[in-house]
């Protein structure tokens, strides 16, 4: 017998998409999940730009974080121009990356993610029985988005952050209003590792190398090495090198792989697996106390992964703004040269990358982004491969469900929201 599980097109993800899985006598013939971004161009016409320029223009590429595409294009851009920001402008930047992870990781946790353990087709729909779970998604993410207004002059696309540092940095009354809601959000973080701990969650495992940024003193986001569950250990300039792209017939979007050959995983998961004993103390034990270990290897346990960085943040957020001094210069300027420079942050899906190399006048002549999505595709596919027998002996309505849920682990977009799925099952 054989029978064919084919999704026609995949809505709300990150570009299109379609999925299509073969089985003849029970094994797994083909599964093709192929991503069809379409052209953004965005790498083209920063061609000819002015490196002071690229920070604001590489923003627009996502609305959720924008933070780390300004980030990643700023430290890379820095080394190139001989600049060196100094650690009170680096804790500002620390902090308006929190806030963006808390705001990003807060509405997939509980908006797009939590209905899928839960058994509902949407938030809105969760919220008639749930209204808890919503409340506390938008207690979290309008305090990080508070943050990044503060910080950044407005939560979508900041304006403030640029090559050298910012245009302006807050005084310490701008956000010692952020203190006043601080019990509530603290509990609300904290609570929320009790909560996803206690998920029922698929069994999935596969033989994974996960890969994230690890800083010799703090939970890696702004900088760090390259790190591996295998034993990668490298500087960051050095990700062109570990981490080849390469494509496949049924899909115009790149995926990376280490060496050429070996899949890998970035993102919350990767990074509690290689920075789990950086996460501040009062999570590390509440984790052991909901029954958590290291590491995390069921990809359906991400969520898990997640909350776990939204209560650091959180703790680390209410440190750095209660100590917080304004200071002393906003940013640092450099001096147009000829050059080139590679930088690495972590964005909420993972390891965002930029390559830029620019002219003795400072315009760009060459640049190289490449976003989490791209590096976790393969994982994908081969997650809903390790599914497939499964899924051939669900209903289409089970089977559809199912594989939502495992591409949203992954969380590949925000748009990446309830029903991107159309699935047939076709029977011989």
């Amino acid at each position: 017998m054989s029978k064919e599980i084919k999704v026609d097109y995949l809505a709300r993800v990150e570009g299109e998409g379609a999925l299509d899985i073969k089985l003849k006598d029970g094994k797994v013939e083909s599964l093709q999940l192929g991503i069809f971004e379409p052209p953004r161009f965005f790498e083209a016409f920063l061609v000819g730009r002015s490196y002071l320029e690229v920070p604001d223009i590489t923003a627009r590429i996502c609305g959720i974080c924008p933070v780390a595409y300004q980030m990643s294009s700023a430290r890379a851009l820095e080394k190139i121009v001989g600049i060196s920001v100094p650690e009170d402008v680096k804790i500002v930047r620390r902090l308006l990356y929190l806030g963006e992870w808390i705001e990003s990781h807060a509405l997939h946790v509980y908006m797009l993610h939590a209905p899928d353990f839960l058994g509902y087709e949407s938030a809105l729909e969760m919220a008639k029985d749930h209204a808890d779970l919503v409340k506390a998604a938008l207690r979290l993410k309008r305090w990080g988005n508070r943050i990044m207004e503060i910080l950044g002059g407005r939560s979508v696309h900041p304006v403030s952050p640029r090559v050298g540092g910012f245009h302006r940095c807050p005084k310490k009354d701008e956000l010692e209003p952020l203190l006043s809601e601080i019990s509530d959000v603290k509990k609300t973080a904290m609570d929320a590792i009790d909560w996803a701990a206690r998920l029922d969650f698929p069994s999935l495992r596969r033989d994974v190398e996960y890969v994230a940024l690890r800083h010799n003193k703090e939970y890696a986001i702004v900088e760090g090495k390259i790190r591996s569950t295998a034993g990668i250990d490298a500087p960051e300039e050095d990700f062109s090198k570990l981490f080849l792209e390469g494509q496949v017939p049924y899909s115009t979007a790149l995926r990376y792989s280490i060496g050429g050959s070996k899949p890998y995983v970035v993102g919350p998961q990767a990074r509690v697996n290689v920075n789990h004993d950086r996460l501040a103390p009062e999570v590390q034990d509440r984790a052991k106390e909901a029954g958590v270990s290291f590491p995390i290897e069921n990809p359906y346990m991400s969520i898990i992964a997640r909350v776990l960085e939204v209560a650091h943040s959180v703790l680390e957020a209410e440190e750095i703004i209660r100590e917080y001094k304004q200071p002393r210069a906003p940013h640092v300027n450099g001096k147009p040269r000829a050059g080139e420079g590679a930088a690495i942050t972590e964005a909420p899906r993972g390891m965002l990358f930029h390559r830029y190399i620019l002219d003795e006048k400072g315009i760009v002549k060459k640049a190289n982004i490449v976003p989490p999505t791209a590096q976790n595709q393969t994982s994908m596919e081969l997650d809903l491969l390790e599914l497939a027998p499964s899924l051939a002996r669900m209903t289409t309505e089970k089977a559809t469900l199912l594989c939502e849920q495992t591409v949203r682990n992954y969380d590949p977009c925000i748009s990446c929201s309830a029903h991107f799925l159309k699935l047939h099952l076709v029977s011989e």
